[in-house]
């Protein structure tokens, strides 16, 4: 119990999961208060073992399993499978992220718990889910990246599909698991009955994808890369600065008209071309002409300064330090004490709930003693 009044203390997540789609997910839930018993074998979750590190630890590794709890098991012996199953009678959740059928084969899937634990609440993250074409086939975040279609949807126009700078398919994939899991678990508040969650990471990378989707399934346009611009609205993109770029969105009539107006060319509102956000879309490379003949002769401080106290969304490209270390980062307390490296905080703000306490992630078994212990304890009582 962490003391702060968090809204998932007293939750008992027991997890089985591994690099980073699952964890994330068990992140997100110790963020929230949850009790977090992470099960690693002797050799440690792979992340331990990916940089960047700081002394002897990883930081990705600290990043996913912040706040939880280590203990290790070897899951091939039989006395630790034992102990890994009367962990979960004693759990309210349990994760996994092993290719399909390897939890059936340690004897930890769900029709192996839910027998001892009928509201167990069961997580199983895979790349193509637990049943059907792909069940068997392996996945990472570059895989289900490209099958998805966000690559073909991302890069410049000429140029090849490209990878989306962070891992997007774990990190959706985890997202929508914590959100699966208290979903779950209100759903057992209602009905006294827990559930199985089948989530794949292909599912909801693609779910991810509403701009793509709908413009395919409303038109049957393939939608395919348009560069650092909006696929459908204009000027809603990256332009060109005297000594960089400047981001500017404009989605509706009244901001186009300021927006015309703010870079001296009010007639722009009442051209023919430009008359809808549909219209500009299709003569986007004429009006980027006008706009970026206004901000390629202005600095990107004063582009951002001229429009946005026109009340037009504009903003500079940051580089993750910046943000990282911006006021807004700051106030917003985003991020706060890990053992090597500053860690996140989640971002939604609850009211009555403190932010801001120091969190680490467990050394490799560090509460193997303690957990087993309390385990014992709590089988006594029962």
């Amino acid at each position: 119990m962490t003391g702060f009044d968090l809204p998932l203390e007293g939750l008992v997540v027991l997890d089985f999961s591994r690099v980073l789609a699952g964890p994330f997910a068990t992140a997100l839930l110790a963020d929230a208060g949850a009790d977090i018993i992470k099960v690693e074998g002797s050799a440690g979750d792979d992340y331990r073992h990916v940089g960047p590190f700081v002394g002897d630890d990883s930081a990705m590794f600290e990043f996913a399993n912040r706040g939880k709890r280590s203990i290790v098991l070897d899951l091939k012996a039989e006395a630790d499978r034992i102990t890994a199953r009367r962990l979960a009678a004693q759990a309210d959740v349990v994760v996994e992220n092993f290719r399909p059928g390897v939890a059936s084969r340690l004897g930890i899937a769900y029709a192996d718990l839910v027998g001892e634990n009928p509201d167990l609440v069961y997580l199983s993250i895979s790349g193509f889910g637990q049943n059907g074409v792909g069940r068997d086939r392996p996945a990472y975040d570059i895989i289900v990246q490209a099958e998805s279609g966000l690559m073909a949807m991302t890069g410049m126009p000429d140029g090849p599909p490209t990878l989306v700078g962070e891992a997007i398919g774990d990190i959706g994939a985890g997202l929508y698991g914590a959100w699966a899991v208290t979903a779950a678990l209100w759903q057992r508040e209602r009905t006294g009955r827990g559930c199985h969650i089948d989530l794949a990471m292909f599912d909801a990378l693609l779910s991810l994808l509403p701009t793509g989707a709908c413009r395919y399934l409303a038109t049957g346009a393939v939608p395919m890369r348009v560069g650092n611009r909006h696929p459908l609205s204009a000027p809603f993109g990256a332009y060109r600065t005297m000594d960089g770029h400047a981001v500017i969105a404009v989605l509706n009539e009244k901001l186009f008209a300021d927006f015309a107006a703010t870079i001296g060319q009010p007639e722009l509102a009442s051209d023919p071309r430009y008359r809808s956000d549909s219209l500009r879309s299709d003569n986007e490379p004429s009006l980027r002409v006008y706009v970026e003949r206004w901000t390629g002769a202005r600095p990107t401080g004063e582009v951002v300064r001229v429009l946005a106290a026109a009340g037009i969304p504009v903003a500079p490209i940051s580089t993750v330090a910046q943000a990282i270390d911006s006021e807004l980062a700051r106030e917003r307390g985003l991020f706060r004490q890990g053992s090597t490296v500053p860690l996140p905080e989640q971002p939604a703000h609850f009211s009555g709930s403190r932010r801001g306490r120091p969190v680490r992630a467990p050394r490799l078994g560090e509460h193997t003693h303690d957990i087993l212990a309390r385990l014992a304890a709590q089988e006594e009582q029962q």
